[in-house]
C-alpha cells in the first residue's frame, strides 16, 4: 500500500505541475488575480505530495520493504539504519525523486516568500518552474518509477555499494543538489523577465538571494564531495578531473559569474542582457551534469548504470529548456538597452573582465569533459583528458582570474584613476611578492610554481581584509569607534570578505599540497618504523575485526611527533554479500598538514602500506567553508529584504500591462 500511496501522490502532484505551468501564464497575461493565484496554490501542494511521496519511500529503505523494486536492488537487511535511510538516493530513481523534491521545495519558496514581486511577474516565474517540474515528473513516472513493485518478494535485498556506505552520501548529494535545482529558480526568473520584456535593477535585487543560496549549497557540496573523495577512496586525492566532478564545477564557475553580475545590474543598470544569458546557461551547466551521470555515456564511480534511453530523454529535456530560453533569449536581446556607461578603469569594468575569465575558466573545462566523449561518439578513437590538460588550460585563466578578485571591489564605479587603485592595493602587493620571495628560496626552483600560489593567496587575504579596514578608515570620524563601524558596515561587506579571503586559504592549501607532497609505498611489519614528512610512523599489529556487514583488517600504527604519540587505524573492508573492498584510510589531521595511511593486500606477516604527507590539505575545505560562511553573510543583508524602486533598463514599450 505505502507504493501506491507514494505513486499516487506523484500522479497528483504530476498534474498539478501542468496546472501550474499553464493556469498562471495566461492569468499573467489577461490580469487576473484569481489565475495568478493558482500557481501559489499548486506550488504548495506539490511540495506536499512529493514530501510524501520521498517520506514514504524513504520509510520503505529503513523497514527494508523489499516488496518494492528499487529498495530490494540497493539495500541489504544488514546494513546500519543511517546507510539504508540514505539509499533512498543512492540510486537512479531515488536520487531523481530527491532532486524533485528540492524542486518543488524551491518552488513553493517563491509561493511563500516572492511577496516583495510584482504579482504578474511571480506568476510568470511560477509557471516556468512548474514547466521545469513537469517534465521531471514525467521522467519519473514514466521512465523511472521508484515504487515499481518486485514479485517474488527479495528476502535480504541487495547490497549499496560498499563505497557508498559513508557519511558523505547521507549529506553530500542533497547539499549538492539543492546547489543544482536552486539555479532552476534563477533561470526561471531569466525566462519570466525574457517573457515579460522587463529586466530592472529591482530583478536584480530579487534574483541574488536566490543565486547567492544555490551557490551556497553548490559550494558545500562540491566541498563536502571533495573531502569525502580523500578520506573514503584510499587513495590520498581530492580532485581528479573525473567529468563528473567537472560537472559541478562548471555551474559552480559560471554561478559564481552570475553572482557578480547581478551586483553590476543591481548597482548600475549594465550588463542587462548578460546576466540574463549566465542565469539560462548556468541552468544549462546544472541540467548537464544530470545528464552525465544518468545517460551512461561515462564510467565513473560517480555515475549511475542505467540505459541509455534515459539519457535521451534528458538531453531532450536540456535541447527544450536551453533551447526555447535562449530563442526567447535573441528575440528580447537586441531590445535590451543599458543606459548605464562606465570607463575602462571602473568596478563595472573590473566585474565585466571577472565575467569573461570565468567565462573561459568554464569553457575550458566543458571542452575537456565533453571532446573525449564526442571523439568516442564519432569514431571509434577513445582518448583520455586528464590533469595536464587543465594544467595548462584552466589554471592560468584562474590565476589571473585570482590576481583580479583582490583589484575589482576597491575600484570605484564609473571611472576610476590608476594611481589611486595602486596605492589601495600596493601593501597587498608588497607581501604577496615577500611570500612569494620567501617561499621561492625555501622550496627551491621545483616549488616556484607553489610559491607563486602562496603569493596569491596572500594577495587575496591581504586584499580582503584591507576592504573592511579602507572601509573603516574612510568611516572613521571624531566620535566614531571600531565598534560602531563594524556594525554598521553590511553583512554584504562581511561576506564579500570572508568569500574572496576564503579562496586565497583554499590556494594556499592547493599551492602546499601538489608542490611538497610526500608519499611512501611498502610493505611493512609490525614493530617496523618509517620516517616521513618529519615525523615517525610505526605498524604496531594488524588484526580481524567484524562489522555489522562487513570484515575488517585493521592496520594499528603509531604516530610519534616530538614526544607525543598518536594512535591511527587504517581498514581494509571486504563486504561478503557484494564481494566488493573498500578502504578506511587513517588520518591524523594537523594545521599544518595531514598524515594519511591506507592500507592494501596481506603479505605474509605484514602489510602494503601507502604513506602520505599532505601540507597544509586541511585549508582547502577550511576556505571553502569560509566562502560558505561568507555566502550566507550576504544572504542575511538586510537590504536584501526591502523593495527597491523600479528602473526599466530596456526599451520601453515591451513591458506589458
Amino acid at each position: 500500500m505505502v507504493a501506491e500511496v507514494g505513486l499516487f501522490a506523484l500522479i497528483v502532484a504530476f498534474a498539478l505541475a501542468l496546472l501550474q505551468s499553464t493556469v498562471p501564464l495566461v492569468g499573467a497575461s489577461r490580469g487576473d488575480p484569481a489565475m495568478m493565484a493558482v500557481g501559489r496554490v499548486a506550488a504548495a501542494l506539490q511540495f506536499v505530495l512529493v514530501a510524501l511521496a520521498f517520506g514514504l519511500l524513504a520509510w520503505s529503505f529503513v523497514v527494508s520493504d523489499f516488496s518494492i523494486q528499487l529498495v530490494a536492488q540497493h539495500s541489504h537487511s544488514t546494513q546500519p539504519t543511517a546507510y539504508r535511510f540514505a539509499a533512498t538516493w543512492g540510486n537512479h530513481e531515488g536520487s531523481m525523486l530527491l532532486w524533485v523534491l528540492i524542486l518543488v521545495a524551491f518552488g513553493m519558496g517563491v509561493a511563500l516568500f516572492g511577496s516583495n514581486l510584482r504579482q504578474a511577474f511571480q506568476a510568470r516565474v511560477l509557471a516556468v518552474q512548474g514547466m521545469i517540474t513537469a517534465a521531471f515528473l514525467a521522467f519519473l513516472l514514466f521512465t523511472s518509477n521508484p515504487f515499481a513493485r518486485l514479485s517474488p518478494r527479495n528476502l535480504d535485498g541487495a547490497e549499496l555499494n560498499p563505497l557508498l556506505q559513508d557519511p558523505g552520501l547521507v549529506f553530500h548529494p542533497p547539499l549538492l543538489y539543492t546547489g543544482y535545482v536552486g539555479f532552476s529558480i534563477t533561470f526561471a526568473f531569466a525566462v519570466a523577465a525574457l517573457i515579460e520584456g522587463r529586466v530592472d535593477a529591482a530583478w536584480a535585487r530579487w534574483v541574488r538571494p536566490w543565486v547567492l543560496a544555490a551557490w551556497i549549497f553548490l559550494t558545500c557540496g562540491i566541498s563536502l564531495g571533495s573531502f569525502w573523495a580523500y578520506y573514503e577512496l584510499g587513495w590520498g586525492g581530492f580532485w581528479f578531473w573525473d567529468p563528473v566532478e567537472n560537472a559541478s564545477l562548471m555551474p559552480w564557475l559560471l554561478g559564481t559569474a552570475l553572482l557578480h553580475s547581478a551586483i553590476v545590474l543591481e548597482k548600475r543598470g549594465a550588463l542587462v542582457s548578460w546576466t540574463i544569458l549566465l542565469a539560462i546557461l548556468t541552468f544549462s551547466l546544472s541540467l548537464i551534469g544530470t545528464f552525465l551521470v544518468r545517460s551512461g555515456i561515462l564510467t565513473s564511480v560517480h555515475a549511475f548504470a542505467v540505459d541509455a534511453t534515459r539519457g535521451v530523454y534528458i538531453l531532450g529535456l536540456i535541447v527544450a529548456a536551453t533551447g526555447g530560453a535562449l530563442a526567447l533569449f535573441a528575440w528580447r536581446a537586441p531590445s535590451m538597452r543599458s543606459g548605464a556607461m562606465f570607463g575602462t578603469v571602473s568596478r563595472e569594468s573590473g566585474l565585466t573582465l571577472n565575467n569573461l575569465l570565468l567565462m573561459i575558466a568554464t569553457a575550458t573545462v566543458f571542452l575537456g569533459t565533453f571532446y573525449p566523449v564526442a571523439m568516442e561518439a564519432l569514431s571509434t578513437d577513445k582518448i583520455s583528458v586528464g590533469p595536464p590538460f587543465y594544467k595548462a588550460t584552466f589554471i592560468p585563466v584562474f590565476a589571473l582570474l585570482m590576481l583580479l578578485v583582490t583589484v575589482g571591489p576597491v575600484l570605484n564605479w564609473r571611472r576610476d584613476d590608476l594611481a589611486q587603485v595602486w596605492k589601495r592595493v600596493r601593501i597587498s602587493a608588497g607581501i604577496a611578492l615577500a611570500v612569494f620571495v620567501i617561499a621561492a628560496l625555501i622550496g627551491g626552483l621545483k616549488a616556484a610554481l607553489a610559491a607563486f600560489g602562496l603569493g596569491v593567496s596572500a594577495w587575496l587575504i591581504v586584499g580582503a581584509a584591507g576592504l573592511l579596514t579602507r572601509r573603516w578608515r574612510v568611516g572613521q570620524g571624531s566620535d566614531s569607534s571600531l565598534w560602531k563601524l563594524a556594525k554598521a558596515t553590511p553583512l554584504a561587506m562581511y561576506g564579500m570578505v570572508l568569500a574572496h579571503a576564503g579562496l586565497g586559504v583554499t590556494t594556499a592549501g592547493l599551492s602546499a599540497m601538489y608542490a611538497w607532497e610526500s608519499s611512501k609505498i611498502l610493505v611493512m611489519q609490525p614493530g617496523q618504523v618509517v620516517p616521513i614528512g618529519g615525523i615517525e610512523i610505526g605498524l604496531l599489529s594488524i588484526t580481524e575485526v567484524n562489522g555489522p556487514n562487513y570484515v575488517a583488517e585493521q592496520g594499528h600504527f603509531a604516530l610519534r611527533r616530538g614526544d607525543t604519540y598518536h594512535e591511527m587505524i587504517s581498514e581494509r573492508r571486504i563486504y561478503p554479500v557484494s564481494g566488493s573492498q573498500t578502504t578506511e584510510a587513517a588520518i591524523e589531521p594537523h594545521f599544518l598538514g595531514n598524515y594519511y595511511i591506507a592500507v592494501g593486500e596481506r603479505q605474509g606477516s605484514g602489510i602494503v602500506v601507502r604513506m602520505y604527507h599532505h601540507p597544509l590539505v586541511g585549508w582547502i575545505w577550511g576556505g571553502t567553508i569560509l566562502m560558505a560562511l561568507g555566502g550566507l553573510c550576504s544572504l542575511g543583508d538586510r537590504r536584501f529584504r526591502i523593495g527597491l524602486p523600479s528602473r526599466v533598463v530596456i526599451a520601453p514599450g515591451l513591458v506589458p500591462a
